[in-house]
């Protein structure tokens, strides 16, 4: 089976770099991908409450036949439960809907910060941290400024930082303010919902290095030293995406990509998204 390299953590826990996503897989359909994913070696998984399948990510862990310490599993919190109070029963029904007995993760999903005071959430997840009931915390689509209010007026700095990264959203900035500050950064829509697969330099350098393109651009991430969990429900673009570990791009393949950077999102803006579900 092949080696997922572990990055250590600021507080020295171990994430499998690569790891299997489950935003936008419907609920009835996410036991049986994650399920195909562990059988394959995937050993990461990334949901959240907004996705609402982590009790049918909690059955494929349940039936799997591992024991639930070889699987690091995230989970975040969903924009209307960003209360203290709130925030502390929503991390305890994720562990209940999961199974679980402790999670490896959980991260404010986004900071709303046009409409909340994330630092409120932000001490709820460090209570649950004080207890031993997530290895680790941190922060999703967090800017900057946001973080360094956090580091401000709070007390345990985050893990990880999960934004949207890929070749036509490079982030190269916002990158090395968390690798400065000690915090991994996640790259959540790693391929940019396969907008980049159809880009020449793309498919020249799949070419080359007779790999597919999307095998191209999360090779990219691994050797950039990002975090990444591409979603698939197809069995096959699952063991592809699995098998990144056997080739390597040089310096001039990596600044080809990053070269490819548009500024181009395809989700929101976290400086202006306030989207909380009723």
């Amino acid at each position: 089976m092949t080696s997922i390299p572990n990055i250590a953590l600021n507080n020295g826990v171990a994430i499998p770099q690569l790891g299997f996503g489950v935003f936008q897989i419907k609920p009835d359909e996410t036991a049986e991908a994650v399920t195909e994913a562990l059988r394959i070696g995937y050993r990461h998984i990334d949901t959240a409450q907004m996705y609402q399948n982590e009790k049918q990510v909690g059955q494929a862990i349940a039936r799997s036949g591992l024991d639930p310490s070889e699987i690091f599993v995230t989970s975040k919190l969903n924009n209307n439960r960003q209360s203290f109070d709130d925030a502390l029963r929503a991390f305890d029904q994720s562990l209940v809907d999961l199974g679980l007995d402790r999670l490896d993760l959980f991260l404010i999903h986004w900071p709303l910060a046009t409409i909340r005071d994330y630092t409120e959430a932000w001490r709820a997840l460090e209570r649950v941290y004080s207890e031993g009931r997530t290895r680790a915390i941190g922060v999703s689509n967090f800017q900057p400024h946001h973080i360094r209010k956090l580091r401000a007026e709070t007390e345990v700095p985050p893990a990880v930082n999960q934004i949207e990264v890929h070749p036509y959203l490079v982030q190269d900035e916002l990158c090395a303010f968390n690798a400065e500050h000690e915090i991994a950064t996640e790259a959540w829509s790693p391929i940019a919902q396969g907008l980049v697969l159809d880009d020449p330099a793309i498919l020249e350098l799949a070419d080359r290095h007779d790999r597919t393109p999307a095998q191209v651009v999360l090779r990219w991430h691994i050797q950039l030293g990002n975090i990444v969990f591409p979603k698939s429900s197809n069995p096959k673009r699952m063991q592809e995406n699995f098998e990144i570990f056997d080739f390597e791009l040089s310096d001039t393949d990596l600044g080809m990509i990053s070269g490819l950077d548009r500024n181009e999102r395809t989700g929101p803006d976290p400086d202006v998204f306030d989207s909380v579900p009723s």
